[in-house]
């Protein structure tokens, strides 16, 4: 749908496709899906699930044995992001590089993206 032609909308580190891989063998899954939703202190939260199969609407990335279901509503806020998965002694989980995000709360779980052109 708001994908460009030969690219993905979004990239996965090493580290994410290892981390999805696990999560779909653990749950016998067909995917890992993203999106968005409103909420949080800036606006916007990513949402992740486990997917039990791939929505007709939805834009498939498949990275090795990792597998990313983008929802529709999601699709053209994620454009050129960068899905990682870090581990700190403190905590660990996906990190989004997200181009498109102008401003996120102090604990990173809520995000602002920058508006669309007017036209």
């Amino acid at each position: 749908m708001f994908a460009l032609p030969g690219k993905p909308p979004v990239t996965l580190t090493p580290a994410a496709v290892a981390q999805i891989a696990e999560l779909m063998a653990r749950e016998g899954a067909a995917g890992f899906r993203i999106g968005v939703k409103k909420g949080g202190c800036a606006g916007m939260e990513y949402t992740m699930e486990i997917a039990s199969e791939a929505d007709p609407m939805d834009i498939v990335v498949e990275e090795g044995p990792a597998r990313v279901l983008i929802a529709p509503l999601a699709q053209m806020f994620l454009i050129g992001t960068e899905i990682d998965y870090e581990e700190t002694m403190l905590e660990s989980g996906f990190k989004f590089r997200n181009p498109n995000v102008v401003e996120s709360c102090g604990c990173g779980e809520s995000v602002k993206f920058r508006d669309a052109p007017a036209g």
